[in-house]
């Protein structure tokens, strides 16, 4: 993987098209920018009940969209980033179509994970309560098959969509096909989603179980055999980040996204410096993505401390809500049709009170951690929440995922923070300091950052007390200096 800035974007959502509009974005006026591009769910169909993460044919790019060959053609100048969408299908597919229309006949009736597949005796009250879920409510969806035969099937997220059971001949075919499809068509990194959840075992969580991390690092051989790099996409405990990234090519650091937002809220950047201290150095760092703004990966697990405190945490999310004037209330939790409730759902601008100097602050800082940094097209370009698209959907991410044409796009390009982050980007993508060692000192709301290789040299230093944010860069005895206060200008 390229150790540059990734953009994350839905094809129809930022380009107003499908994937020859976005390659258009991609050689206009994004070009240069990016290294690689996480390009969102694009399998039939997009408009599911999660957004393309309930494919219903996941070997089949909507035709909406274009297909495999519009892949291959971004791929050929930006790393392809795409979702392995790991622990299920969506009830409408025609694998379990098949098992509701011919039950312990169909070929695919192995495919899908049941209850019974875990729990031959029944599961008891106990055994249901330590099963971790993202959503509240019984883990089993009741499906009536033609012969009348009531089953149980394991449905994590909606009742949409069916968990797979990956330990099964046809599951683990299913994932081949796709693995396989991935490759032939110059996929470079595949993003396991929700790969935590795929293996099941009665009287544990049901969530990142030691059979779970050998089918992820199973997983991940195979795709490195085929020629790609896999991520695991894991919300939970900060601790059990760190476990996982020790058996994976790449985690996502979701910790940082809200240590960012808590320092500067704060003006204070001790709980990040403690983070960065241990932080898994194989990480892509986001502030943003298609889902909410994560809680859970830096708040306490019941008795055991979290980066954050339960005070803190509650703090943060009561500021994020007064920020975007209540707007993110409206979106979050129990307010809107969520699948997760451990995330607050707003853009990161908003959530910074569409404070420019700060956001660039944010970002400048996330380019700084160790890793590969990601940008969401909502981010990119600075957008603020979408109360007409979450009032007409009622999905509480909606609010952070825009629908936008190019000359939408275009306008955004021109604000001055997102001139100023386009400035931010093109420094993280050339200075190859960031290809050396790195450095952090804190005293409260000072911070200092740097790296140092390769003939090369980059510091960011911010004051939060003063707000002041200065980058200084020097490569073969050429030294510039960046005020991001003037970025702005």
């Amino acid at each position: 993987m390229k150790n540059q800035v990734q953009l994350i974007a839905y094809a129809d959502r930022l380009s107003g098209g499908g994937l020859a509009q976005l390659n258009t974005l991609l050689t206009g006026p994004l070009a240069g920018l990016f290294g690689g591009v996480h390009i969102l769910p694009f399998y039939y169909p997009i408009d599911g009940s999660d957004a393309g993460f309930d494919p219903i044919d996941h070997a089949k790019v909507d035709e909406r969209l274009g297909d495999w060959q519009h892949i291959k053609l971004i791929a050929e100048h930006c790393e392809v980033m795409a979702d392995l969408i790991v622990n299920h299908v969506s009830g409408e597919s025609a694998e379990f179509a098949d098992v509701l229309a011919h039950g312990q006949e169909s070929q695919f009736w192995s495919m899908f994970l049941k209850e019974e597949d875990v729990f031959p005796n029944g599961i008891t009250q106990a055994q249901a309560q330590a099963i971790y879920r993202p959503r509240p409510g019984s883990c089993f969806s009741k499906k009536a098959l033609a012969s009348g035969e009531v089953v149980d099937f394991w449905t994590t997220f909606t009742d949409n969509q069916i968990d797979i059971n990956v330990e099964s001949e046809a599951g683990r075919a299913y994932l081949e096909k796709v693995l396989t499809l991935f490759a032939d068509s110059g996929v470079k990194i595949i993003r396991l989603d929700a790969a935590g959840y795929a293996i099941k075992r009665a009287n544990t969580s049901c969530f990142m179980t030691d059979e779970a991390f050998a089918f992820i690092n199973q997983l991940s051989k195979r795709a490195n055999e085929l020629g790609m790099e896999t991520i695991a996409e894991i919300h939970s405990y900060y601790k059990t980040q760190v476990e996982v990234a020790s058996k994976v090519d790449r985690v996502y650091d979701f910790a940082l996204p809200p240590l960012i937002l808590h320092s500067l809220f704060n003006k204070d950047f001790s709980a990040l410096a403690k983070w960065l201290d241990i932080a898994p150095r194989n990480c892509l760092t986001v502030l943003d993505t298609h889902d909410g703004i994560g809680i859970i990966d830096a708040g306490p697990e019941g008795d055991k401390p979290g980066l954050l405190d339960a005070n803190q945490i509650d703090a943060l999310v009561e500021q994020i809500h007064s920020n975007s004037k209540g707007q993110s209330r409206k979106a979050t939790g129990a307010a809107a049709s969520n699948v997760d409730l451990y995330q607050v759902n707003c853009s990161y601008y908003e959530a910074l009170g569409k404070h420019d100097f700060y956001y660039l602050v944010a970002r400048a800082v996330q380019f700084f951690c160790p890793g590969v940094p990601q940008v969401y097209y909502g981010g990119l370009l600075a957008m603020e929440n979408d109360m007409v698209l979450l009032e007409k959907s009622n999905v509480g991410r909606d609010i952070n995922r825009p629908y936008l044409d190019v000359a939408m796009v275009e306008a955004a390009l021109d604000k001055p923070v997102v001139k100023g982050l386009k400035t931010l980007i093109k420094l993280r993508n050339t200075c190859c300091a960031f290809d050396g060692n790195f450095a952090l000192t804190c005293q409260g709301s000072d911070l200092v950052i740097t790296w140092e290789g390769y003939n090369a040299k980059a510091e960011l230093r911010v004051d939060l007390a003063k707000d002041e944010a200065m980058i200084k860069t020097s490569e073969n005895a050429t030294e510039q200096s960046y005020n991001i206060q003037s970025l702005l200008s």
